[in-house]
């Protein structure tokens, strides 16, 4: 095998991998919210969960992307790790839809969909058109990466060379086989990949299929490499997972008797003399029989993954960073506990507030999860900080700190109000993007102009609530950005009436356009809810 070959085989598995990539990622955007809330409504129970994760990965094709969805359930407290763990075993078999459809072997019609996928996405005009012609061409891509990877110019040459013959001829080595296969997987990153790639060997008839079991389990037994790498640093429940996922490929080594097993060896190519068909049965009743065995144990099995991670503690995101309710009883420091914990409350607030105004100017929702989260964890703290100070109320407190409790009690309300409209701007982005909205240059840059003014007096009150200090000077200069932001507002809809009239937008996007206003106007007046706060001398807390 020449230094060309090699070129070609790398050549060929690039538009592969990339195909199998950008095909996953397009029914990801056209079907992955949909697969998310189903996963929400029905993984209650292990067995529905099972079937679901089945669906959901042989929907999106990537057990990588159920696997996300799976630990942001996981850490929202929606499922346990119980009910994830029928997932789980679900999504590994999901994966094997990948290996079928490469078993179905549907390369000659390559080049019509790389054609018709390229013309969907350059000229479609809604998103969701774009996004089908995306899946189109990806799968396109990596059949036709599949056809180059065969070529007589890349792996057909092995069939001619005397040296890969002798060592297939002697490779009967369970060992060798499952570590060739490991190492493969973890190269690839994707079991789907690899299993693709093993096909493609066996297609040519160069990896005998007593052999190639000994790469599937391997292969198998390495695809939950990515999920380790992904889960160092991620919360316990998340390792646990990973674990989990290890647990299942691990049991596929049990079949490794299997290859010395002549009446079934004969009985998948009696079968199929397609070396590409009898990988795929293989891969595919391996992993069959595997959850079929371990459904019943799911409950042994999450023990097992609590034993090898232990529980941290603090381990969940929903809980106090400053407040030890062991202290409540000196009133005084609790309530500078929970200054601190507003402060925290604060910064998650501006991030989502910074973020959904970014991806919004962007065109993106990069961050959609991220900022979701992120309100879920503020909703989280306004309750239970309220909670908190309820109790050390109780407490005999000093005037100044009786003073600032009453004031918090106001400040996370408008806090919580704040994230309010990020979200609301993050659900605006959505139906943006979704429903493939036109804005102009001069809307956008009005929003930007708004949001600007915004974060700037959010920053100032909350810094000056922080320091409990806010002179005059101070006080004067918000509410002139108040003001600005008010009548930037009022400008802004009038030139949005006026490119109605002039038909320069239309309706849909006005109607959008004019709650986006309407949402960054309002953190501009809970800002200065937030500045009012500070001061030392007002009885009573502005609100609006």
């Amino acid at each position: 095998m020449g230094i060309v070959n090699i070129i070609n085989l790398f050549g060929g598995l690039g538009l592969f991998l990339f195909g199998m990539n950008y095909m996953s990622k397009g029914l990801n955007q056209v079907a992955g919210n949909k697969m998310k809330d189903l996963l929400e409504r029905l993984t209650r129970n292990p067995i529905k969960g099972f079937f679901l994760g089945v669906l959901v990965t042989a929907v999106i094709q990537s057990s990588s992307a159920t696997t996300v969805m799976l630990m942001g359930f996981l850490n929202a407290g929606i499922m346990d790790l119980a009910q994830a763990t029928g997932v789980i075993i679900g999504a590994n078999i999901g994966t094997t839809v990948t290996a079928v459809l490469i078993a179905i072997d549907v390369s000659a019609i390559a080049p019509v969909c790389i054609f018709v996928g390229t013309a969907m996405y350059i000229f479609a005009k809604k998103q969701t058109h774009k996004y089908t012609g995306q899946i189109i061409l990806g799968f396109g891509i990596l059949f036709f990466g599949l056809k180059y990877m065969s070529g007589d110019s890349a792996m057909g040459v092995l069939k001619s060379s005397v040296g890969f013959q002798n060592f297939i001829a002697s490779a009967n080595n369970p060992v060798l086989g499952i570590i060739i296969g490991f190492i493969i997987c973890s190269i690839l990153q994707s079991s789907s990949a690899a299993i693709g790639v093993l096909q493609v060997l066996a297609l040519q008839g160069v990896v005998p299929l007593n052999f190639a079991i000994f790469l599937i389990i391997g292969i198998n037994v390495g695809s939950a490499t990515p999920l380790f790498l992904s889960s160092i640093g991620a919360k316990t429940n998340a390792k646990r997972a990973a674990v989990i996922y290890f647990i299942f490929n691990l049991v596929l080594v049990f079949f490794t008797p299997i290859a010395y097993c002549q009446p079934f060896i004969d009985f998948i190519e009696t079968h199929s003399a397609n070396g590409s068909v009898a990988v795929a049965a293989c891969h595919i009743i391996f992993k069959v029989v595997t959850a079929l065995v371990l459904l019943p144990f799911t409950k042994p099995i999450v023990k097992i993954s609590q034993r090898v991670v232990k529980t941290r503690e603090h381990e969940s995101s929903f809980r106090f960073t400053y407040i030890d309710k062991k202290l409540t009883g000196n009133g005084n420091i609790s309530v500078l506990q929970a200054g601190s914990e507003v402060e925290r409350m604060a910064k998650l607030v501006r991030k989502n507030l910074v973020l959904a105004c970014e991806d919004l100017l962007a065109g993106s929702l990069e961050h959609e999860r991220e900022i979701k989260d992120n309100e879920e964890l503020v909703n989280w703290l306004n309750h239970n900080i309220s909670d908190f100070m309820v109790t050390i109320t109780s407490h005999t407190l000093s005037g100044d700190s009786s003073e600032y409790v009453g004031k918090l009690f106001h400040v996370i309300t408008d806090l919580e109000r704040i994230g309010d409209h990020a979200l609301n701007i993050l659900n605006k982005n959505e139906v943006i993007i979704k429903d493939n909205l036109d804005f102009s240059k001069e809307s956008m840059k009005e929003i930007n102009d708004i949001y600007e003014k915004a974060l700037e007096l959010f920053d100032r009150a909350v810094g000056a609530f922080v320091n409990k200090s806010l002179p005059d000077d101070d006080e004067h200069y918000l509410h002139f950005l108040e003001d600005t932001i008010d009548s930037l507002t009022l400008q802004a809809q009038d030139n949005h009436v006026q490119r109605l009239r002039q038909k320069k937008c239309h309706t849909s996007s006005g109607v959008v356009f004019t709650k986006l206003l309407q949402d960054l106007e309002r953190v501009g007046d809970h800002s200065y809810n937030i500045a009012w706060a500070a001061r030392k001398d007002k009885d009573l807390i502005r609100q609006i």
